[in-house]
């Protein structure tokens, strides 16, 4: 299965200067919790974001993205072209989950079976923004408030035949 995580604001900001634009440490567990044990498949600039000392994501198989063939990632840490071949790679595995960038997100949500979405209840003014979640697509199936934020979950809606 495919899936997408993200923190997303009510104007669908999900950065800025390739940075987050909130600090919600319970979005960080959550995030961890979700992806620990899992393959995270992320652009370049996403993984360059990350602080040095996190990358790779530990307890994750990692992924990244990438046209340019002089990047260099440290062993164990794959790399592909594109979105598609890295999702062929890891067909097998129960769940592989898409973790930014914006181009990235907006190529997997065709594919993409769940979402794990943290809606931040905040409008920040960002340059970057996570695609509209088409509610004909995708139903809430989870729910979690929390002061500021909630954890939803979607999953793709099943076509009638």
């Amino acid at each position: 299965m495919l899936s997408i995580i993200c923190a997303v604001a009510d104007n669908h900001c999900i950065g800025k200067n390739n940075t987050l634009l909130w600090n919600i440490p319970e979005d960080m567990k959550h995030f961890r919790d979700l992806t620990s044990g899992k393959t995270v498949i992320m652009g370049r600039n996403t993984w360059f974001s990350l602080p040095e000392k996190f990358r790779p994501l530990p307890n994750r198989k990692n992924v990244v993205l990438t046209f340019n063939p002089d990047d260099k990632f440290p062993d164990g840490v794959e790399s592909y072209s594109l979105l598609e071949d890295a999702v062929a790679a890891h067909a097998n595995e129960p769940e592989a989950i898409v973790m930014g960038g914006a181009m990235i997100y907006k190529a997997a949500m065709p594919i993409a079976q769940r979402l794990y979405i943290t809606h931040v209840h905040q409008s920040p003014d960002g340059d970057v923004f996570f695609p509209e979640i088409d509610p004909t697509v995708w139903k809430e199936t989870a729910c979690e408030n929390h002061e500021g934020f909630s954890f939803v979950t979607y999953d793709r809606k099943v076509k009638s035949p």
